[in-house]
């Protein structure tokens, strides 16, 4: 098998047949140079093998880059290879997505809505009496039994239970007012 010409020599269509010969010795001659200079324009190693390929895919498609003489070669591939980098960092994929090499951590639910819930339903709590909200929290928020209630607050079970009724009825009526529905 014939070595393939020096970056030095003058190639020619006759020395090489086709193209695929012609883009193999341009690789030869100019791939290891073009993979450092792109490397130095990205610090990416992924990047930079995808730019060369499309770089050399680019040479493929137009014969006449293939038949240039080294240096002119040289130029042209260096120069797609810099527009590449370049048409990639302003795309609007490079400003909105950044890859990273550690995984993430945790994914978190949106809390949004909960958020929201709390505002709305401490909002109607506070359109309650002042006895109907404490009988309604210390039943629903911290737990307390209607007994429990009546000695906290020192008042009989049954206006524990009273309030807690109307205080729970008034404020059904405040988040639906509030566009709760149920």
């Amino acid at each position: 098998m014939p070595a393939a010409p020096g970056p030095d020599e003058v190639r020619s269509a006759s020395t090489l047949r086709t193209s695929d010969e012609l883009l193999g010795a341009l690789y030869r001659d100019h791939g290891d140079a073009l993979l450092r200079y792109v490397r130095h324009l990205t610090r990416d190693a992924g990047h930079v093998e995808d730019v060369v390929q499309e770089t050399m895919v680019r040479a493929w498609q137009r014969p006449a880059v293939l038949e240039r003489e080294p240096d002119a070669a040289r130029a042209w591939l260096f120069t797609v290879a810099r527009n590449l980098v370049v048409d990639d960092a302003r795309s609007a994929r490079n400003r909105r997505e950044h890859g990273t090499d550690e995984p993430v951590d945790r994914v978190e639910a949106d809390r949004t809505d909960a958020v929201l819930d709390r505002i709305v339903v401490a909002d109607a709590l506070a359109s309650l009496s002042a006895e109907h909200r404490r009988v309604v929290v210390d039943a629903y928020w911290l737990g307390h039994t209607v007994p429990e209630i009546a000695r906290r607050h020192d008042i009989p079970e049954g206006t524990a239970k009273s309030r807690l009724h109307y205080g729970l009825r008034a404020l059904r009526l405040a988040l639906q007012e509030r566009g709760v529905t149920r």
